[in-house]
This record gives structure tokens, C-alpha cells and sequence, in this order.
């Protein structure tokens, strides 16, 4: 049986990036990890992936958790960085 890591190691994306998924979403982790790697591999998957982050850090401003947004922020640059979106 594969594990969440397995899963994880098999994705073109970072654990912070599925939890973001996830948040972005209200979806189990491992959900987020098989609606991430489906969505990098299609056509503006990945900007839809950024979509979601940048939605997260408005929503974690908007609460005020701005430590939160913080990590978020750092989530984006890393993601944009490596997928050149």
C-alpha cells in the first residue's frame, strides 16, 4: 500500500503546497495530493494552483493570521519559482 509520502514523492509538488491545496479546498490532505498532481499536469493547472495560494493568504489576512499568510507567501514564491508561473 502506498503511504501519503510515497504519493507525495511521486508528485511534482511540495508537502506546503498540498496543505495549501487542501486548505484552499476544505479536502482531506491526500485528496489535495491527487487534485494537485492532476492539476499540474494540465493545461493552467498551475496557475490554478496559484490561484488557490494567493486566496489562501488573502483569507489568512483577513483573519488576521498574518504569520500564516507569512508561510503562504513563502509557499507562492517557492511554487511560482519552480513551476515558472
Amino acid at each position: 500500500m502506498l503511504t501519503f509520502e510515497d504519493c507525495l514523492g511521486l508528485s511534482e509538488l511540495t508537502e506546503d503546497e498540498i496543505l495549501a491545496i487542501a486548505e484552499h479546498e476544505h479536502i482531506p490532505e491526500v485528496a489535495a495530493l491527487e487534485l494537485g498532481n492532476y492539476l499540474v499536469h494540465e493545461l493552467n493547472g498551475e496557475q490554478c494552483i496559484k490561484c488557490f495560494i494567493v486566496e489562501d493568504i488573502a483569507a489568512a489576512s483577513r483573519k488576521g493570521d498574518f504569520r500564516h499568510a507569512a508561510v503562504l507567501r513563502l509557499v507562492l514564491r517557492d511554487f511560482c519559482r519552480e513551476h515558472h508561473v
